[in-house]
């Protein structure tokens, strides 16, 4: 089964538009497709963008996050990429922690390089939302 760990972009999306493809991840995700992961660094960051930007949107971040794995903060290791900034190697770190196949971001400017680049993560897939859904079709 696929293990999809989610950046806390796509968290805060899918709480804050509810009808959109992140949020429609969750759903495939609730309805047995695959398994969601975060990290507790993530939930951290979406919910204090929520609570600043989008306060109404907490409502469905709760209900979101009961689909959601969440996995402790995972110090970066040296196998963590060099190109990732300091603050996204936690991401990075906790999604290898908990053996996702796939990590989903909406981070193109830090994580681009790691793009469908498994051969440069351990295996694992570092996509978009829309990317990882159009993989699905493809199967």
């Amino acid at each position: 089964m696929k293990r999809v760990f989610l950046d806390a972009n796509v968290l805060f999306t899918a709480a804050h538009n509810p009808k959109g493809k992140a949020a429609f991840v969750v759903e495939l995700a609730s309805a047995g497709a695959f398994k969601l992961f975060t990290s507790g660094y993530a939930y951290e960051e979406a919910s204090r963008n929520l609570i600043a930007k989008y306060p109404d949107s907490l409502i469905d971040f709760y209900r979101l996050m009961k689909s959601i794995t969440v996995v402790p903060v995972i110090h970066p290791s040296a196998d963590c990429p060099d190109v990732l900034p300091a603050k996204d190697a936690p991401i990075f770190a906790a999604a290898v922690h908990c053996r996702a196949t796939f990590l989903l971001t909406g981070d193109i400017k830090h994580f681009g390089p790691l793009m469908n680049q498994p051969e440069l993560c351990g295996g694992m897939i570092v996509q978009t939302v829309s990317e990882f859904l159009n993989s699905l079709l493809l199967k």
